[in-house]
């Protein structure tokens, strides 16, 4: 019924609009109307004088009341098409782009993750995997990319234990569900390491001390491994894949997904709760 209703409001808009806009059809619109009165006024005249005469000047004063305000549409009709356009676009635009994420194609899998976090969570408690050795973190390709990696907290137990166990859920889907191994890049981050990395500039955080949830203990910065090998770079097609079901599943599990952000970090997932940092 609402799509029936947009469309039919569409329609007389676009009608309307070509009115406004084409002299040859006004006046054709008015023949049109002249014409039926002039039926109208033939058909009467089988009844009585009175009835028929006024039949007649009815049937002028609409005419008359048609054309005047055909006139005044065609003075005015940059105005009216404008408002035309305000009223009808938006609406369109909004039905149209419903629905649309930046993930099309992963959100048909969204429920049956959620039902399986909803059975995880009220099962045992997940235990975190053991961590790659320390020089998988010290490579001249992780390095490239994260600067500063090899002096990161990947402790699972300075992590909040609510964020944590929704984290290690996500592991295990990506594991079972979609083949992907994972493993923490960074957890908890002082304040002092905080404000190191924000002086390195935009492209690494925007974010000073207490300013992001990994003081708290309520994100971590992740990645894939693929041969034993950490694999953080978004321009390898296997990886971007991973990122975009990572995105999918961690939002499943209520955390804030941060490939849907301006600067797109595509391995950062959060937990969020309110008033926590500071804006």
């Amino acid at each position: 019924m609402f799509l029936f209703s947009m469309l039919l409001f569409f329609v007389l808009t676009c009608f309307c609009a070509w009115l406004l806009l084409f002299p040859a059809g006004r006046e054709g619109v008015m023949q049109s109307v002249g014409a039926a009165g002039r039926r109208v006024g033939r058909h009467l005249r089988g009844g009585a004088r009175q009835g028929a005469q006024q039949a007649v000047v009815l049937g002028r004063d609409a005419g008359g009341t048609v054309r005047q305000a055909l006139q005044f549409l065609g003075r005015r009709w940059p105005l009216l098409l404008a408002v035309s356009i305000l009223l009808v676009v938006p609406p369109l635009l909004a039905l149209m782009l419903s629905g649309r994420g930046m993930l099309s194609g992963y959100d048909s899998d969204t429920h049956a993750i959620n039902d399986q976090i909803a059975g995880l969570l009220q099962g045992e408690q997940l235990t975190a995997p053991a961590p790659p050795p320390p020089l998988a973190f010290a490579t001249a390709e992780v390095t490239l990319v994260r600067p500063m990696l090899d002096s990161a907290n990947r402790n699972w137990q300075l992590l909040d234990p609510a964020f944590a166990q929704r984290l290690l859920l996500v592991f295990k889907i990506m594991k079972e569900r979609h083949g992907y191994d994972m493993a923490i890049l960074e957890g908890y981050r002082s304040p002092e390491r905080q404000n190191t990395l924000a002086a390195a500039g935009p492209s690494v955080t925007n974010a000073k001390a207490f300013q992001s949830y990994h003081q708290f203990g309520l994100a971590a910065d992740c990645a894939f491994l693929r041969d034993g090998k950490l694999l953080i770079s978004e321009k390898d097609p296997w990886a971007m894949r991973g990122y975009q079901l990572y995105g999918v599943v961690a939002e499943a599990a209520g955390l804030t997904w941060g490939g849907r952000w301006t600067m797109m970090d595509f391995g950062h997932a959060e937990l969020r709760v309110a008033g926590t940092v500071k804006k």
